[in-house]
Formats: structure tokens, C-alpha cells, sequence
């Protein structure tokens, strides 16, 4: 005759000498990008697909106007989880995100895996090309121009559009594919003397829409004279969703391989040692 069923139950759960805690480490996701009207309705867009997708066990999204670190603080404050990712939504990083978003990971309890932005990712290449092609075919005799913000001191956008520019050139029929920038050079109101043939589309970098996309980009390409076509951002494409995804995924597979420290988990302890030592405050 077998075991008595009760005998069963007080050996396995009720002698706390043989209790086996079982319960899993929760993570967290968290999007940010700086504030712009179609912001929040974006980085939402995104949020609520990878919910869908339990991509973490948590999602969230945050946006700040001037100094991350500390408009940030009380949203990771606020996280309770013992893992959280964080990705930038943009095209590339910038001050804001190099030393700024890292300041405010102080504020959470648990551990943070910082990840790269999702910008420089194939899925948004893809998109990019989808997006250039609606609006002009390609062809030997066609242009795709692609416009980023650009800085002064960082190389990151140029980074980035290069790797965009590079992967176009190879896999679509443009006759050319070029660069133009908002804060550096090959500057934007160049770009439409620069390129080469009479059919041109200009693609912005920037995944949110801003002033910058709206406004200062189609002025400095003198749209409203015609002969070029510009696009809108990426915004809440489902490419860029992917590509976030790509970036949670990424950071997690390389929990098997050699543990060689990131760009991002360098900048990851640089922001919380300098929160540490200060106020946390974006210089």
C-alpha cells in the first residue's frame, strides 16, 4: 500500500526543513525618450504590444523634458522588480542618455540592465526602407537621404545613420544613399544640393516625432519647394517594437557568454556612482 496522501503533503510543504522556496525573480521593462507631444502616445503604442508579448513581466514607459536623471528618479523608484531593463527609444544615444537616464538607476531596488537604443537595429533598417519607398520608388535614379539630429561632441548618431546607410546601400536599388545632420556636418540645408539625382526621399532618424522631425528638418530641406519628398518618423511602427524587444533579448542571451561588461553597463555604474556621490543631476 502506497504512502498516505497526508504524508505526502506534510513531508513536501509543511516541514520547513524540506520547503523549497520556489518562487521566480520578477523583471521589468522600461522605455524612455525625451518628452515630446506624440511621445507618450508612442513609447504607449510600444509598451502595450510587448505587453502582449510578456516580453517582461512588467512595461513601462517614461519621458523627461530637461534633466533625466532626476525626472526619472521616482519612475524606477516606483519599480519593484528584481531585474529591470531599460531602453532608449531613439535613433541613437546622446548626453541624455550617456549621462543623464543612468543617473536616476540609483532609484531602483532591484538590478538594472541598461540596453543599447533601439535605433541601430535591422528591423529598423527594414522599416526605414519600407518607409522610403512609399514615398519614392527605387531606382539607379533615385536618392534616400537620411536625416539625423547629430552633436557636437558624441559620435553615436553618426554611428548610427552610417550603419542605417550602409545596409540600404546594400539592400535596396537606390542609385545613392547619404547622410545629412541637424547639429553636425553634412548639414541638413546642404543636403538637398549634395544629392545626386532628381528623385529624392529624406527619411529622420529620430523614432519620436518632435519639433525637430515637424518642424526644423522639412524647413532646412525647403520641402514646400518640391522635388524632395520627406517622410515621418518611425514613431510606433511595429519594427521598432521588434527592435526592443531584440535589445531585452540580447541582454539576456548574454548572460551565457563571457561576462565582458557593455558600453551600457559601464555608463549603467558610471550614472548611479556619480547619483551616489551628488544629486544625480544631468550635467
Amino acid at each position: 500500500m502506497g504512502r498516505p496522501l497526508t504524508d505526502v503533503y506534510n513531508r513536501t510543504w509543511c516541514n520547513p526543513t524540506e520547503f523549497v522556496n520556489v518562487t521566480r525573480a520578477t523583471d521589468a521593462l522600461v522605455l524612455v525618450a525625451r518628452e515630446s507631444p506624440a511621445a507618450a502616445g508612442v513609447l504607449g503604442t510600444h509598451a502595450d504590444r510587448l505587453r502582449d508579448r510578456a516580453v517582461t513581466d512588467t512595461v513601462h514607459s517614461a519621458t523627461w523634458e530637461e534633466e533625466p536623471g532626476r525626472e526619472l528618479h521616482g519612475v524606477f523608484e516606483g519599480i519593484a522588480a528584481d531585474r529591470t531593463f531599460v531602453v532608449p527609444v531613439r535613433a541613437a544615444h546622446a548626453r541624455a542618455t550617456t549621462d543623464g537616464v543612468p543617473a536616476a538607476f540609483g532609484a531602483c531596488t532591484g538590478e538594472v540592465t541598461y540596453c543599447e537604443p533601439a535605433g541601430p537595429s535591422p528591423a529598423v533598417t527594414d522599416a526605414i526602407a519600407d518607409r522610403a519607398a512609399e514615398h519614392v520608388r527605387p531606382g539607379p535614379d533615385a536618392s534616400l537621404l537620411l536625416v539625423g539630429l547629430g552633436s557636437g561632441d558624441q559620435p553615436f548618431e553618426r554611428q548610427a545613420a552610417d550603419y542605417h546607410a550602409t545596409r540600404l546601400q546594400q539592400m535596396t536599388d537606390y542609385g545613392e544613399v547619404t547622410t545629412a545632420f541637424l547639429l553636425q556636418n553634412p548639414a541638413v540645408e546642404c543636403a538637398r544640393y549634395a544629392v545626386t539625382n532628381d528623385r529624392v526621399v529624406a527619411v529622420p532618424l529620430p523614432l519620436v516625432p518632435s519639433a525637430a522631425t515637424a518642424e526644423e528638418m522639412p524647413r532646412k530641406l525647403e520641402v514646400d519647394r518640391g522635388g524632395l519628398s520627406y517622410t515621418s518618423p518611425l514613431a510606433d511602427h511595429p519594427a521598432v517594437t521588434e527592435a526592443i524587444a531584440a535589445r531585452v533579448a540580447e541582454r539576456r542571451g548574454g548572460e551565457t557568454d563571457e561576462p565582458t561588461a557593455s558600453f551600457e553597463d559601464e555608463l549603467a555604474r558610471e550614472g548611479q556612482r556619480l547619483a551616489a556621490d551628488g544629486d544625480g543631476r544631468s550635467l
